[in-house]
């Protein structure tokens, strides 16, 4: 009985080990990402104290999920993390999604939801700034 587990625990190894080796194998640039495309924008708001104005354009920036192209949608405000030189605190709302594609994002850009949205909040804001990456 107790060998008969030890070669059963010896054996459940073996193929971990070997699954793992063959996974580690795989070089990194083979692996396809899902959504390579990130769109992130960084919204100052024109009236930065106003809880009213930075939760109207948190709730506009969500409705831009509905797009069909946009895979992923977060939004967010500033963490209170560490403070360091590095790190930009002057923004108020920023949002992140992610495409499947340039086509897709191209697609978001000219969607009528999109649109809604600029038309809706845009007097909310001040400044918009926007990086768009693909993963490498």
């Amino acid at each position: 009985m107790r060998k008969t587990n030890r070669r059963r625990f010896l054996t459940s190894a073996a193929t971990i080990v070997a699954g793992t080796t063959a996974a580690s194998a795989v070089p990194f640039s083979s692996i396809r990402v899902k959504n390579p495309v990130a769109h992130h924008v960084f919204f100052w708001l024109k009236n930065p104290s106003s809880e009213e104005d930075r939760n109207r354009l948190i709730a506009g920036l969500k409705t831009l999920a509905k797009i069909p192209t946009v895979k992923e949608l977060r939004v967010g405000v500033i963490a209170s993390t560490e403070k360091r030189e590095v790190v930009d605190t002057t923004w108020s709302v920023s949002e992140l999604m992610f495409f499947e594609d340039l086509q897709g994002q191209a697609t978001y850009q000219s969607h009528p939801i999109h649109q809604e949205f600029i038309k809706n909040c845009s007097h909310l804001w001040e400044k918009v700034v926007v990086y768009d990456s693909l993963d490498v």
